[in-house]
């Protein structure tokens, strides 16, 4: 979501929020992500509906872009095509801009070439970008007359991600980088930044197995599943509240629900 700003009066500054994130409509049909597995000099095509849901016309544009994420928040949406693992190129989509009716969806139309390169492996990516245009903006094609707005303009979008997976080929590895306890919402929380080294996407579900200086286990604790792709990085969080004070081994498993599991030992001391 990107915010333009404009002259705003502190006073209408709630109003305005309210009265923008009405206007927006547009919702994908399906999933937003994308995935499919090819191989070297295949092409592949699909189709993404946007449906339009309000009582008059909604205007979008459809544009790429590159993504990686972070353990830390931080998300990058680079040029397509710079990405090391980008597929942007691949890629081509028709219409760039549409106009949709009234409670009606209209398509957009994608191809995806995969490159006859022997030498591709793993998982490749990018995002197909869904932005509505405001009447107001300056890119609408039938802006409104007449009419002088102060304030902000909230400006929705959909990121849809583009998945090619080289058949089954791509490393699978992973890295356990910081791992911290923090106090959180009157909890006890253990938060693990976990790195995707490897050459193919991961979606591992993140456990902990806590044992104290007997050996006997307290229990397992979960954290759920989270997506990585190559290069890219996540935050599990796994609750511990009910963890009396202590010191424990801690076993922590990442899972891919395969054959890959992943795992790493640590002291830990609940206070």
């Amino acid at each position: 979501m990107n915010i333009r700003m404009r002259v705003i009066y502190p006073a209408l500054f709630s109003c305005l929020l309210i009265l923008c994130a009405a206007e927006a409509g547009v919702v994908i049909v399906g999933s937003l992500t994308r995935e499919k597995e090819a191989t070297a000099g295949e092409s592949y095509q699909g189709v993404i509906f946007i449906r339009n849901p309000l009582e008059e016309p909604s205007e979008v544009k459809i544009y790429q872009t590159d993504y990686l994420f972070f353990s830390d928040g931080k998300s990058i949406y680079d040029e397509p095509g710079t990405s090391k693992r980008s597929n942007a190129n691949w890629i081509s989509f028709s219409p760039h801009r549409l106009v949709i009716p009234p409670q009606d969806k209209s398509a957009v139309e994608y191809t995806v070439k995969v490159p006859d390169d022997e030498t591709l492996v793993g998982t490749y990516w990018s995002m197909l970008m869904v932005e509505e245009i405001s009447k107001t903006s300056p890119e609408a094609s039938t802006p409104e007359k007449g009419r002088v707005e102060l304030g902000i303009r909230q400006v929705m979008r959909y990121g849809i991600q583009m998945l090619t997976h080289i058949g089954d080929t791509g490393t699978r590895k992973i890295k356990f980088l910081d791992k911290r306890l923090i106090s959180q919402d009157g909890k006890t929380v253990l938060q693990m930044d976990i790195e995707n080294i490897g050459e193919r996407w991961l979606t591992p579900t993140l456990w902990v197995e806590l044992y104290n200086n007997q050996g006997t286990e307290l229990g397992r604790f979960e954290s759920g599943k989270r997506r990585i792709y190559p290069s890219c990085s996540v935050r599990y969080e796994v609750d511990l509240t009910d963890v009396p004070e202590g010191k424990y081994k801690a076993l922590v498993v990442a899972d891919n629900g395969d054959e890959y599991v992943f795992g790493a030992k640590y002291d830990l001391g609940i206070e």
